[in-house]
């Protein structure tokens, strides 16, 4: 909302030394958030005055249409003789009223001048334009032509109010009222503790029955609807101004006499106006919900097909407006036209008013479904006074009488659901232990009657909540208020004192130490939004009974892309990944820790808990048992080198090895061995898909899976090929975790090394080989290593070899060859009963 201080003036009495930058800081300190204070004028110097056009003379012999003028400025420049300027546009003729630049004059962006010979004539000046002059857009694009009424000679800086100071205010959604003068000039006169002319507050003739006919539908959708009715309006009348001006400054363009009139009334009192043309109306208007597939052409000049849930504004012939959004073409205010012979105006001369009140959140869908924000749908879907209706219908008509010398018909339509004024039951004292201030009862009463409340009661207060302030809904909406009036750079400040001796709980040390793990070994931290689509989940090809599909869906998502809560943080990873890629970035190691949200059993409703105390246990666990289940996880993505080529050497492409080495890693951290298996599991490929178990109270547990992505996803996602994946469950691991991990104790003595090749069916796991080898070796080994695995003709088909490196050695001797050989031969003998491995060359 940009608001004019020359135009807040009118409704406080502000200090005449008071400057914007003033009236910001205050507006600041009662809760507005006032972006910026622009100084319109800002390198703007005279001397600039009103000149009359005496002759123009058409120079043809140049490539660009060329004019010569002589300019009636008066005396402004000393001499009184007519001023000679050379100008290109086209838009103005012999006797229109301009305004000049005189030399001497320097305009916005330093742009000075003077006299100059050009187009072989010598211009002594300037005929300007509204964006010259950093007026803004007046929809001409052109010359500033006057008014035929305004004197030569006079200063054009103070007829077109071009020194002003606007404040850009960004108004949040729980304060639509300060989208309008009247709003901000209410928390001004607050915050500087001077009274308030309230524009709305108009004498409006009461309702009767014969005034224009109008029927709603669905008194829901819309519980008030005024129309009134002007006729005589001269079509040839222009805005003032004073008026235009006041609507570029507010950043609206000046149209026409009655949509300008509209449009500042709206801006004025905050209500959304619209003008139809009496003569374009058939029969009666209607509101009513849209049948669908009805089509609308808006004043945008787009046809619309309209949803049976949009509220629409009809007459005898279907709809001729979106309701709170936008007017249709059809009942448009004509444009003046001339006609060349007679010189008579022709255009609209009567014209209905109507003032309406529609419900928020069904403007807000519409415009949202019709990609159709305007300033009206911004209002309503925020909240309008549904008491201010009458009072903007009888000030738009005051204003078309005044300024277009029109007749305001005695008929007043007024149609209003029936309602009771909001109240709401507060103790005196709640401010008070919301915001750990003593304000006192006096005080809270004050600040609720300066924001519009009546206020009754005494240690427990009844408020009867302003029409104006639909956000005052509960006490702490009320203690807010009187918080925010007293100003929050007033409420106390005191740290937290935690109780001495409490670090990092058990879980937050281990999510740490997996974050500096993965990023040891060259993994980037990616962090994604917790959000998640349908389309992501297709594209993992999950399948319809994966409980991953179980989704918890948000009521009001930031996308409608991305509705729910995500049950894997893969996709954003996925994300991630492609985006990086398709930036140029191709050796790619990505890491996210965080929580997934599963749903389990029926789904409930949280009561809200309250901020005035801490909540009881009770209270919190109520709402803990309605939350869905949000699991920890970690996850890796890799693609591109994992080992980048050098002097060293070659390097090497990441491949499924890598992710279920991070899985590892992960797993050390928490102080877990991992169990790996082959599995298949989307969205990894079913040939390169491992399962991660760990033991927990004497159950296998699944807690993850990593390997190579499938080719499918890689190609929905747009990933570069063979990309792999890692996901594992932090919170199991925690459980498998038997406690703090015990140093070892290293021996003194020398190790004893026997390497192993075992020759095993194709199908069998290398980790079911090495468990047997690792089982059947005793307590003397220390370590096996698998180094190498052989497939060929030597071997025959459907066989491998499996090399592994073991080494023994005892905490209190030196092992002799036959007890190494021993050991070797009795974890060989497990492995060929539980495998069927046979011994490579025996």
């Amino acid at each position: 909302m940009r608001v004019p201080l020359s135009w807040l003036r009118e409704y406080v009495d502000l200090p005449a030394t008071e400057s914007g930058r003033d009236v910001q800081a205050k507006l600041i300190s009662a809760g507005l958030e006032v972006e910026s204070v622009e100084r319109l004028g800002a390198g703007l110097t005279g001397p600039l005055v009103v000149g009359k056009v005496l002759t123009i003379e058409e120079l043809t012999e140049f490539k660009k249409p060329i004019r010569f003028c002589t300019v009636d400025v008066g005396q402004a420049n000393g001499t009184g003789e007519p001023q000679e300027i050379i100008c290109g546009a086209r838009n103005f003729a012999v006797g229109d009223k301009v305004v000049v630049a005189l030399p001497g004059a320097v305009l916005p962006g330093d742009f000075r001048i003077a006299e100059r010979k050009t187009y072989g004539r010598v211009s002594r000046g300037m005929i300007c334009s509204g964006d010259e002059l950093g007026m803004g857009d007046d929809g001409t694009h052109g010359i500033i032509v006057l008014p035929p009424e305004h004197e030569i000679g006079i200063d054009a800086t103070v007829l077109l109010e071009l020194y002003d100071e606007v404040l850009d205010i960004a108004v949040t959604p729980d304060r639509g009222y300060c989208l309008s003068m009247r709003g901000v000039a209410r928390e001004t006169a607050t915050a500087y503790g001077l009274p308030l002319r309230d524009p709305a507050l108009l004498d409006v003739p009461a309702p009767n029955s014969y005034g224009y006919p109008v029927q709603v539908s669905d008194p829901i959708g819309c519980d008030r609807f005024t129309a009134r009715t002007v006729v005589g309006l001269a079509p040839e009348a222009r805005s003032p101004i004073w008026l235009r001006r006041r609507l570029q400054k507010a950043g609206m363009r000046p149209i026409s006499l009655a949509v300008d009139v509209t449009n500042y009334v709206m801006l004025e009192l905050g209500q959304p106006l619209h003008a139809y043309d009496r003569s374009r109306l058939d029969g009666p208007i209607g509101v009513r919900r849209a049948e669908a597939g009805e089509k609308i052409t808006t004043l945008d000049g787009t046809v619309r097909v309209l949803d049976a849930a949009d509220l629409v504004i009809t007459d005898n012939r279907g709809p001729i407006g979106i309701a709170g959004v936008m007017g249709g073409a059809n009942t448009e205010i004509a444009d003046p036209v001339t006609d060349p012979e007679t010189g008579f105006v022709t255009g609209t001369s009567e014209v209905v008013i109507e003032a309406a009140h529609f419900d928020a959140i069904s403007i807000a869908r519409t415009a949202r479904r019709h990609k159709l924000s305007s300033e009206a749908s911004k209002r309503f879907e925020r909240g309008v006074d549904p008491q201010a209706a009458a009072a903007a219908a009888q000030r738009t008509v005051d204003l078309l009488v005044l300024l277009a010398g029109g007749t305001a018909e005695a008929g007043v339509t007024e149609i209003s659901a029936p309602s009771a004024p909001r109240t709401v039951a507060m103790p005196a004292n709640h401010p008070d232990r919301v915001a750990g201030v003593d304000y006192g009862r006096e005080t809270v009463v004050r600040r609720l009657q300066e924001v519009g409340c009546d206020v009754y009661g005494q240690d427990e207060l009844v408020v009867t909540v302003p029409s104006w302030r639909p956000d005052l809904n509960e006490p702490n909406d009320l203690a807010e208020e009187v918080i925010r009036l007293e100003g929050y750079e007033n409420l106390p400040s005191t740290l937290p004192k935690p109780p001495a001796g409490r670090g990092l709980t058990e879980r937050q040390r281990t999510h740490r130490r997996v974050g500096r793990a993965l990023a040891g070994a060259g993994y980037v931290e990616a962090l994604n939004y917790p959000f998640i689509g349908e389309q992501a989940l297709d594209n993992l090809g999950l399948d319809a009974d994966d409980a991953r599909r179980r989704l918890v869906t948000l009521v009001n998502p930031l996308s409608d892309e991305e509705p729910a809560l995500r049950t894997t943080l893969l996709p954003g990873l996925l994300g991630a990944l492609r985006r990086n890629d398709s930036r140029g970035s191709h050796d790619l190691a990505l890491f996210e820790t965080g929580l997934v949200f599963r749903p389990e059993g029926q789904p409930g409703v949280a009561v809200r808990l309250p901020v005035d105390r801490r909540p009881t246990d009770e209270e919190i666990a109520g709402v803990n048992a309605v939350l869905p289940a949000q699991p920890r996880r970690a996850a890796v993505v890799l693609a591109g080198a994992r080992e980048q080529a050098g002097w060293w050497g070659k390097g090497r492409p990441s491949d499924w090895a890598d992710a279920v080495e991070a899985g590892r890693t992960v797993a050390a951290e928490a102080g877990v061995e991992l169990i790996i298996s082959a599995d298949q599991h989307a969205p990894w490929h079913p040939g390169r898909c491992a399962a991660f178990h760990v033991e927990v109270d004497g159950e296998k547990v699944l807690v993850g899976h990593a390997g190579e992505l499938h080719p499918r996803v890689v190609k929905a996602f747009g990933l570069p090929a063979r990309s792999c994946a890692m996901e594992i469950d932090l919170d199991l691991l925690e459980k498998a975790n038997e406690g703090p991990v015990k140093a070892p104790r290293i021996s003194s003595f020398p190790v004893a090394t026997q390497d192993v090749a075992l020759v095993v069916a194709t199908e069998v796991p290398a980790a079911e080989v090495e468990a047997a080898l690792r089982e059947g070796a005793g307590e003397l080994l220390e370590s096996i290593r698998l180094f190498d695995v052989y497939t060929g003709d030597q071997l025959g088909e459907g066989t491998k070899s499996l090399a592994y490196a073991l080494k023994f050695r005892a905490p209190d001797r030196t092992l002799t060859v036959d007890e190494a050989s021993a050991a070797r031969d009795a974890a060989v003998a497990l492995a060929t009963e539980r495998t069927g491995a046979i011994l490579r060359g025996a």
